[in-house]
């Protein structure tokens, strides 16, 4: 037996935490969150493990020295002497990591099988007794927002569920927790759905998965429109119970009809208008589930209301997509309608999404610096009638064009930040040559940084709002270009208008 075949057949064996991983070679390629759970992770059970990173907190390889776990600080765009010297079996790949890394390709060449970090959690889910049920979580834009609404419903139940994943808490931490759960709510990002197998030992095959939407983002990291759907379409592979989709968008449809699943799984549609069987939606403000009653073709099952999510802060028509997404997830698990109306009262959204900073001299001022790609912000955008749009940052390849062509005719005025800046402007020339739009060239506020940034945006927008209008940080773009993160966006855009309104 070669010594490739030798290698597959013993990580075909490993899908338990009690199958036999010690000595196993691992390089770990990357030391963010989940970079680090999986080193931890796999020195725990006793493999050989290396760590290589070009980054990381000071902290995190600190531990690594307490972990006795060797690590690789390095430029990687060559492959360092150590994991040639390594000699690895297996890679994780962190999610940053684009597919076409120098590291990958040196493994691809080297026929060495590279995980993510959810396929080793899958096969090692089985650490603290009975596994988990798994709810996968997908889509464009309203992931974190869906998987802590279905997690707050699934608590109110009485079931013990940990959202994790992309959401910030690594899967492989949960299911390392002492206490075990019932339900693991996983946020995939399309990083870590490319790298999970469709079949085989580390196939997912959860209880239920969800796509809430797709629309161009990421390209640059997946290089095509077509890969990027790929990628999500995964989620619903080998689902046993529901495959929740978005009744209008037809790429979610199609996904859960070319997908293989288990025998017995249902296609579970949800939508804003009025529902069929099989389907969760909205009938004269009424939120109904029509899907997981016995006779769904003659009636339906109340939720909650319109009204009641207005009162909530949870009325945006995309909030209450993610509503409705969330509560089929929900009722696949047994969840009453009656628990799920008592959750909402509960649930509030995080930071910067679509929150209310401030309301002066008539003008409402609205953080959604979440809206990170222009699916976001076309949601953002619909939910005000009079807006002076906050837009900019690092675009990722995606185009703008049509979602400044779609609301022009709502916009009183624009205020452009960021590097990808030419874009926008042209957009703005072509479709509303009239309107009032100021540009921030990052040259001209470098003394300050990001918070001289978004103080002139917030002046700027001032000077155009008049009463009734709603000044909108939507960004459509990812923020790393002047900010740390989409949330220092945000909190900056916080601090400058309340310094404006002299809160």
């Amino acid at each position: 037996m070669s010594d490739d075949a030798a290698t597959n057949n013993r990580l075909d064996d490993l899908t338990s935490w009690h199958a036999d991983w010690k000595g196993l070679r691992v390089a770990v390629l990357g030391l963010g969150v989940t970079g680090f759970a999986a080193a931890d992770t796999l020195a725990e059970l006793g493999a050989d493990v290396l760590v290589l990173a070009s980054v990381g907190p000071d902290e995190r390889f600190d531990l690594l020295t307490v972990l006795g776990v060797p690590f690789v600080q390095a430029d990687l765009r060559e492959v360092p002497a150590e994991l040639a010297a390594q000699i690895p079996e297996l890679i994780i790949v962190s999610p940053g990591f684009h597919p076409d890394h120098p590291l990958l390709n040196w493994a691809a060449e080297n026929r060495i099988p590279v995980w993510g970090d959810i396929e080793l959690a899958w096969r090692l889910r089985d650490k603290v007794g009975v596994p988990a049920e798994w709810m996968l979580v997908t889509g464009t834009n309203g992931k974190t927002t869906t998987v802590q609404l279905t997690a707050t419903m699934l608590a109110a139940h009485g079931s013990r569920v940990a959202p994790c994943g992309n959401i910030g808490v690594p899967v492989l931490d949960a299911i390392r927790d002492p206490a075990g759960w019932d339900v693991l709510v996983v946020e995939l990002s399309s990083y870590q759905l490319h790298h999970l197998p469709k079949s085989g030992p580390g196939a997912l095959a959860p209880w239920a998965s969800l796509c809430l939407n797709v629309a161009d983002d990421h390209l640059d990291w997946h290089g095509s429109a077509a890969a990027y759907r790929a990628a999500k379409a995964k989620v619903y592979l080998n689902t046993a119970v529901a495959c929740v989709y978005n009744t209008a968008d037809a790429a979610t449809r199609e996904m859960v009809q070319e997908a293989d699943v288990q025998d017995g799984a249902r296609a579970i549609g949800f939508g804003l208008g009025v529902p069929g069987p099989s389907e969760l939606g909205i009938v004269d403000g009424i939120v109904c589930d029509r899907a997981f009653l016995p006779d769904r073709f003659e009636r339906a099952l109340e939720l909650t209301t319109v009204p009641h999510l207005v009162s909530a802060g949870l009325g945006a028509p995309h909030v209450i997509m993610d509503v409705l997404a969330a509560s089929a997830l929900a009722r696949s698990f047994g969840v009453a309608p009656a628990t799920i109306h008592t959750a909402l009262e509960t649930f509030h959204l995080d930071a910067h999404r679509i929150e209310t900073v401030a309301i002066g001299d008539g003008v409402e001022w609205v953080d959604d610096s979440k809206a990170t790609n222009p699916h976001a912000a076309d949601a953002s955008l619909a939910a005000y009638e009079s807006v002076v749009w906050l837009v900019g940052g690092l675009l990722k390849g995606v185009d703008i064009d049509q979602l400044v062509r779609k609301h022009v005719g709502r916009l009183r005025g624009a205020i452009i930040i960021g590097v990808d800046r030419l874009a926008l402007r042209q957009a703005f020339a072509r479709h509303a040559p009239d309107l009032t739009v100021f540009e921030i060239d990052p040259d001209d506020t470098v003394s300050n940084g990001a918070e001289q940034v978004m103080t002139v945006a917030v002046r700027l927008a001032a000077e155009i709002a008049k009463a009734g209008d709603t000044v909108l940080l939507a960004p459509a773009a990812a923020s790393m270009d002047q900010f740390e993160s989409y949330a220092e966006r945000g909190r900056l855009f916080n601090q400058a208008v309340h310094d404006l309104l002299g809160r």
